[in-house]
């Protein structure tokens, strides 16, 4: 922990041994118009403004910690310029904050005496916060964990007020911690007490579906349908349909929760769902979007219950072409609920009788359904990469807790083939959807469909040709012309490094340097599954713009006309939607993380094989093998030699004995540290 010096209270510094030490401040006069945009602060408080129509690739302006004005991490502010100096970056100062990004924040109560301080978990909030409501609160108390709300902060010489909006618990408490990354990353672990009675009021009205309701939809209860999910999955948002017909082909229909016929626009559910905008997936536990009653109950598709559901149905051939589609509401009652587990075991043990024989259980039955989707999701997955399309698929870690929710075994995620049959599905429902919408509003010659779209844009040419670099010195070559380059390329190159200890590497390197998958209003089609048409309609429960797609395809279906100033309020929606899109991931690593370094405290002296995944000027990065744990050896600790960097080539070389560290070797290391509180690892090579 920074030293903490607390004479006139507010007046207290982060991570300086001289608080009170005033800044030296640029005089120079600053020069021409004021300038708007967003800005980025580094841990160590300097920030980057990227302004307003700035091109891409562009340098932002750098702002000194002295001319950050209070400005933090996100924040919209108005920026002045100094004189540029030749061979220096643009620097600048705040003038003004015109919007903050966010006004809560999350740490760990310090109490010294009658002065309390929060110091922020976010290490890019570079002063911390004074509490001035001391008093409120009876279970504050030196190391626990509060969420507060800066109440006022006009003064960059002083530190922030704010005032204490929740308790979380005590520091390094499992619970405490979980709910201290969800709350920092602006989702709520509890609903508000009207959203809870909006929706028990649901619960009691509306559970037993209404016959008339019945009668408005397509019938599908007696058609077989099952759900594939996680062995853990209390939500369940799809369900596949199959129906064999005479003519050898077969009906098979995508079956998502009618989610917009219990949450309504304008309802305070609906409002709560428009803030989360995703349900969280944490290590031990799901933040959901949407109340469990009907998460996990309502509009979760539970084996053996009628549920309204929005289809997406499709005739496909033997060669798993699509011949017709159709659309709309529906209701159904799955049959049976698999976990991707089991329905892989009854794709591996059937054999070519349906018939339950001894020592089988009753799911395989289901075998023939099950391996003639699983057939038809292969061709279509073959078709999907011929195409174009990139396998960005990352490993994933799971992890195995006991009864404190401490970490006692970390290991990759296997991919299973009903993993990607079941994506198969998704990705055939979320095209058809987009493409049947879209040709409808230009068949009715209108140039802009009114549809929420997942776009994939074509990546930057800077960065394509760095990941040239990166490639090549890896001792691969990736075929680019002046920053462009078409899928199939990407897709030839992953593919060769399949199963290579460098893959991760080279996966992780080739999504980065594309563009983000955002939702928009507007169609630009998307470049990572090579699709014209996209967008995201399987997964209402858990994903909000699921929900508008889903309400936009039911006005269309009814002929209700859509307003150009509703499309508008669209793309408003669709823009925050993907930004709490990426908080929900953030949380989810955080949480990861968390655990991977809780995970490895009773390790430290032990030796583990890892691979090199960073090279900077300040030391290499080493990934563990099996967890993915990943942890740092800084360059001073490494004293057989003077090492600089060779950054063109990513190695790190010995100057005396030319000894070199390159990106995707494979090392031994041993565990030096695990600091839980700044979540790092600490290694040296064996």
């Amino acid at each position: 922990m920074h030293k903490k010096t607390h004479g006139g209270h507010e007046k207290h510094g982060k991570k300086t041994d001289k608080p009170h030490s005033k800044p030296h401040h640029n005089k120079t006069p600053i020069k021409g118009p004021l300038l708007k945009g967003s800005i980025f602060v580094t841990a160590k408080g300097v920030g980057y403004a990227e302004i307003e129509g700035t091109p891409e690739g562009a340098e932002d302006i750098e702002i000194a910690p002295e001319h950050l004005n209070t400005a933090l991490n996100n924040d919209e502010v108005e920026i002045g310029l100094f004189p540029l100096v030749p061979g220096k970056r643009q620097a600048g100062k705040v003038v003004r904050i015109i919007k903050r990004a966010k006004n809560t924040f999350v740490g760990t109560i310090h109490i010294n005496k009658n002065t309390v301080f929060l110091i922020p978990d976010d290490k890019k909030v570079y002063k911390d916060i004074y509490i001035t409501d001391t008093g409120t609160d009876k279970r504050m108390k030196n190391k626990m964990k509060a969420q507060v709300e800066i109440t006022e902060w006009t003064d960059p010489e002083r530190n922030p007020k704010g005032k204490i909006i929740k308790i979380i618990g005590k520091k390094g408490d499992n619970d405490a911690e979980m709910h201290s990354i969800v709350l920092e990353k602006g989702f709520d672990t509890d609903f508000p007490p009207e959203v809870e009675a909006e929706a028990e009021h649901i619960e009691r009205t509306e559970k037993p579906i209404p016959q008339a309701e019945i009668a408005k939809r397509k019938d599908f209860r007696h058609t077989l349908t099952f759900t594939i999910d996680p062995v853990d999955a209390k939500d369940f948002d799809d369900a596949i349909s199959y129906k064999p017909l005479e003519n050898g082909d077969a009906e098979i229909g995508v079956h998502i929760a009618d989610v917009s016929h219990y949450v309504r626009e304008g309802t305070a559910l609906d409002r709560e769902a428009v803030k989360r905008g995703f349900s969280v997936y944490l290590v031990d536990r799901t933040i959901p979007m949407l109340p469990e009653v009907l998460s996990n109950d309502i509009c979760s598709l539970n084996p053996r219950e009628d549920k309204l559901t929005f289809s997406a149905v499709f005739v496909i051939d033997k060669n798993a072409k699509v011949k017709s589609s159709w659309f709309g509401k529906t209701i159904i009652n799955s049959d049976k609920r698999f976990s991707y587990e089991e329905a892989q075991g009854v794709i591996d043990n059937a054999g070519s009788s349906a018939e339950i024989l001894p020592g089988k259980t009753l799911a395989d039955k289901y075998a023939p359904e099950l391996i003639e989707l699983n057939r038809l999701a292969k061709i279509m997955q073959k078709e999907k990469f011929s195409a174009g399309a990139i396998d960005f698929e990352q490993t994933e870690v799971k992890f195995e807790l006991d009864e404190t929710g401490k970490p006692i075994r970390v290991y990759k995620k296997e991919r299973l083939d009903t993993h990607k049959l079941v994506e198969e599905y998704m990705l055939l429902a979320n095209r058809g959807v987009a493409e049947f919408i879209s040709k409808a509003y230009k068949a009715e010659g209108k140039t802009n469909a009114a549809m929420i779209y997942r776009i994939h844009d074509l990546p930057n040419a800077e960065k394509i040709k760095d990941l040239a670099v990166f490639i090549k010195a890896l001792g691969y070559e990736l075929e680019e012309k002046n920053g462009e380059i078409h899928s199939k390329d990407l897709t030839k190159l992953l593919t060769s490094i399949e199963g290579k200890p460098e893959a991760g590497l080279i996966r992780t390197a080739a999504i980065r340097s594309m563009a983000k998958a955002v939702y928009s209003t507007q169609n630009v089609g998307h470049f990572g599954l090579a699709f014209k048409y996209y967008t995201h309609f399987t997964s209402p429960i858990r994903r909000y713009a699921d929900l508008m797609v889903h309400r936009l395809l039911a006005r269309h279906l009814n002929k209700e006309p859509i307003q150009s100033g509703e499309i508008a309020r669209y793309q408003s929606l669709a823009t925050k939607n993907t930004e709490r899109e990426i908080s929900a991931a953030e949380a989810e690593r955080a949480s990861i993380k968390y655990k991977q370094v809780e995970f490895m405290q009773d390790k430290v002296g032990q030796v583990f094989d890892g691979i090199i995944s960073g090279v900077t000027e300040w030391g290499i990065y080493i990934e563990e093998k099996d967890t993915r744990c990943e942890g740092m050896i800084r360059l001073r600790d490494l004293t057989d030699d003077y090492y600089r960097l060779d950054q063109k080539n990513y190695t790190l070389v010995g100057e005396k004995k030319h000894k070199k560290y390159r990106l995707g070797d494979s090392v031994k290391f041993r565990v030096m540290k695990a600091d839980l509180e700044a979540k790092t690892l600490d290694f040296a090579l064996v």
